[in-house]
């Protein structure tokens, strides 16, 4: 018995009948709780427990499980009332690059293996970075340049090795951890720069977390320059630095200048987690996050969190591509070739942990294409209206305060309360299924987040946020 192949004429069919669904979906997607309320469990329940011993289902009942098995147990990422974490973005424009890129199905972790996947990679990674003003070390036209990566993980974790490869003067590549070695972050650093480095092999202890200011919980470069003196006068070898533009908690910037002049001064490298916020320099108004970017050695932000184009999606720049191929390139006698033998071509293999590369590229081509720079810049703006709209209903009412400044789409804020009424509130607002918020702790306190991203959100559902949790507040409130 032989297979049987969807020929291109059911393709064609089947795949006409995903995107209605998909276009459904979207159309709907309002309609529905924001998060289940069903108990853990229920979706693997709802499923058999042995995979189908043949075949030809017709996709119309696979969509129909869908719809009554897996959609309901979803948290709808692209529901206007999502305001948790960070905006996950997607767009028709990024899911259309999407389905070209699973239907072509190439491998680009060679220029060889698919010269038009790298070539493109190349050119849309030059094209964010004039979007954003980076500075133009990191321009693939100088001797640095850009990649996508999976996530702001693992772009922290290719900027962790290569730092280890500089500050052990190339011994790490053929020897390891020959001696202690030391990160540094701020408390508000990601938790994926703590993975990092315990993946690296520094150990749990092998990261300084960097107190902040309490009023921008921005990271104080003096705290910093003490926490490496301190090392070195140890005989520890700071490897590496990791500031952040728009921490997770509140979205503080650290004060790049300062902790980049530091850097310099020490010969650490520098690395700049603008996951989230990086988005924002599309506006030019915003870009004074940028400030003191010049001093860093790499830097990345995530186009799948604010920036329509769906996960996933980092994009990672290095001023110098040397270095980091050095770190990292393996070459067996397999993927030899004379085009990678000319160094005429780039093989972003040796940009990254794993060997295999995904067409991701093409997304970001169908966004940037559809959107153009103005249309980029006026969803970021939204975003950041919508958010001082939310935070001005939080400043008039006298029984919350806002918890940290917002320069961006993301409100922190609380009841002028203890901790147990502020979790209460978020959960009798998540109840609703009409919302949906994250909390995180400001200087110790339980604190609410609101974090603006969807494309379909509108003032409409920033007031039925606020109504909601204003209701929640008076019954909390009231003896």
């Amino acid at each position: 018995m032989s297979a049987h192949h969807m020929d291109p004429a059911e393709f064609r069919r089947a795949g006409h009948a995903v995107v209605d669904w998909i276009a459904d979906y979207w159309a709907t997607v309002e309609q529905r709780p924001v998060a289940p309320a069903d108990p853990p469990g229920t979706v693997a329940a709802a499923l058999p427990t042995e995979p189908p011993t043949t075949g030809g289902e017709p996709v119309e009942a696979i969509l129909a499980d869908l719809d009554s098995i897996v959609v309901p147990g979803l948290t709808h990422w692209q529901h206007p009332g999502f305001f948790g974490y960070f905006p996950g973005n997607t767009s028709g424009p990024s899911v259309l690059g999407d389905l070209v890129s699973s239907g072509l199905g190439v491998q680009g972790m060679l220029w060889a293996s698919s010269p038009a996947c790298t070539e493109l990679e190349t050119v849309m990674m030059d094209w964010l970075a004039h979007l954003l003003d980076l500075p133009q070390r990191f321009r693939s036209t100088s001797a640095g340049g850009g990649v996508i990566q999976d996530s702001a993980s693992s772009a922290t974790l290719v900027a962790t090795l290569t730092a280890l490869h500089r500050a052990s003067g190339g011994r790490w590549r053929h020897t390891g951890i020959d001696r202690r070695y030391r990160a540094y972050t701020s408390v508000h650093g990601h938790s994926s720069i703590e993975k990092a480095v315990r993946i690296a092999g520094l150990g749990g202890d092998g990261i300084r977390s960097i107190d902040v200011d309490p009023d921008t919980q921005a990271m104080l470069p003096d705290a910093l320059r003490a926490a490496i003196e301190a090392d070195l006068a140890a005989g520890d070898v700071p490897a590496i630095v990791v500031a952040t533009v728009g921490t997770t908690s509140t979205t503080a910037v650290d004060p790049l200048p300062e902790i980049g002049a530091i850097c310099a001064e020490y010969g650490i490298w520098l690395h700049v987690d603008a996951a989230y916020a990086g988005a924002a320099a599309v506006c030019p108004e915003l870009r004074w996050t940028h400030a003191g970017l010049e001093y860093a050695d790499s830097y990345c932000f995530d186009p799948h969190k604010w920036l329509l184009t769906g996960f996933d999606c980092d994009a990672f720049w290095v001023a110098d591509r040397a270095e980091l191929i050095e770190a990292l390139t393996v070459l067996p006698e397999f993927l030899r070739n004379a085009a990678s033998e000319s160094g005429a071509v780039i093989d972003y293999r040796d940009w990254q942990v794993p060997l295999g590369r995904r067409f991701r590229s093409l997304k970001l081509w169908f966004v940037l294409r559809w959107y153009g720079a103005e249309g980029l810049r006026a969803h970021i703006r939204s975003g950041v209206a919508l958010a001082e709209r939310f935070a001005e209903r939080v400043r008039t009412d006298d029984r919350f305060e806002v918890a940290a400044a917002h320069p961006f789409s993301l409100v922190c804020f609380r009841l002028r309360a203890d901790d147990d009424t502020n979790a209460a509130l978020l959960a009798s607002a998540n109840a609703t299924g009409r919302v949906h918020l994250t909390h995180t702790r400001v200087a110790g306190r339980y604190t609410l987040r609101l974090a603006v991203g969807s494309p379909q959100t509108t003032e409409a559902h920033i007031d039925e946020a606020w109504a909601l949790l204003s209701k929640a507040a008076n019954a909390l409130l009231t003896p």
